[in-house]
């Protein structure tokens, strides 16, 4: 059986990085698991019932760690939001022309509303331009050695830095989470097999973009 995360397309002549590949892959159980559980009940009854419970308990812990994400989620998208307000503070008081992604504030809202099968990398992406909309203040900022009096804008930029270490721990919160989502859906038979009736899926970790991993290769001493 192929590897369902099998990121290789290709011939690979010089390596490649290590990186998350964003695919949501359903969970599936065979015709075994359907005889599995017959075979529970021609044994008895007792059997039987006590398999019933555990896919219940299973079932109950699935939609607790589904809520754990959520909350995990949540917390991302909190310290996103504030990020957003003060890029947009920031933007202003530059009085200079930067552009901000209307739809922004509007995807980050979006996220609080339930569960979205593409929750996970809108989540990742919105993160991501907002990092490099601020980049783009921090590049006006040394660019006009003046600004750096400005006391409003220098309060952002430490505000937006404070953010952005919660935000680092509370995407390592996350991903704790959703790997321990992304166990558990496997495990057979119980929890596997109310996966998989329930529809679930894996859960996509946070990953850095490409143009932070192109970054990381430079020379910086």
């Amino acid at each position: 059986m192929a590897n369902p995360l099998d990121e290789v397309a290709g011939p690979v002549s010089e390596g490649r990085d290590a990186r998350v590949i964003e695919k949501q892959i359903p969970v599936k159980v065979g015709v075994g698991s359907t005889i599995f559980e017959v075979i529970l009940w021609i044994l008895g009854i007792i059997p039987g019932i006590v398999f019933l419970f555990m896919k219940i308990n299973a079932g109950t812990y699935l939609r607790s760690l589904e809520q754990k994400i959520q909350a995990n989620a949540s917390t991302i998208d909190n310290y996103l939001e504030q990020r957003v307000v003060i890029l947009q503070n920031a933007a202003k008081l530059l009085d200079k022309a930067i552009d901000l992604d209307k739809d922004v504030m509007t995807q980050v809202a979006a996220y609080r509303g339930g569960v979205n099968p593409n929750s996970d990398a809108e989540r990742n992406a919105v993160s991501s331009q907002v990092d490099r909309l601020f980049g783009e203040i921090n590049v006006a900022f040394e660019r006009y050695p003046d600004l750096k009096a400005h006391a409003e804008i220098e309060s952002c930029l430490q505000q937006n830095s404070y953010l952005q270490k919660e935000i680092t721990a509370a995407r390592e919160l996350y991903n704790d989470s959703v790997y321990e989502w992304n166990s558990a859906i496997q495990q057979w038979p119980t929890k596997m097999i109310v996966a998989a009736k329930a529809g679930y899926t894996t859960r996509i970790p946070f990953s850095t973009t490409a143009e932070i991993r192109e970054k990381a290769r430079g020379t910086f001493f």
